[in-house]
């Protein structure tokens, strides 16, 4: 995007306040609704990437035992700082 194609948050804010109500009240219902759709493909996403992780065999299975005993031979690599 150009700078002069740019909206501030202000400039946004000011066109959606010289809106009739309903009209914002519009534009709020679809953010949300977009929104709403954005995180859903978030969701499909994971999901999809986890079943091709699974069917490929790279997800263990196993008990919480289990669990917390891998996650405690990982202790020392997950407490470095990896920032």
């Amino acid at each position: 995007m150009s700078p002069r194609n740019t909206t501030t948050f202000q400039e946004a804010l000011d066109a959606i306040e010289s809106l009739p109500e309903i009209q914002q009240e519009d534009l709020i219902n679809l953010i949300r609704r977009r929104l709403v759709e954005q995180r859903r493909e978030k969701i499909v996403k994971g999901v999809r990437e986890a079943r091709r992780e699974y069917t490929s065999g790279e997800v263990k299975k196993g008990s919480l035992d289990d669990l917390m005993r891998d996650l405690s031979e990982w202790g020392p690599y997950l407490e470095q700082d990896v920032y």
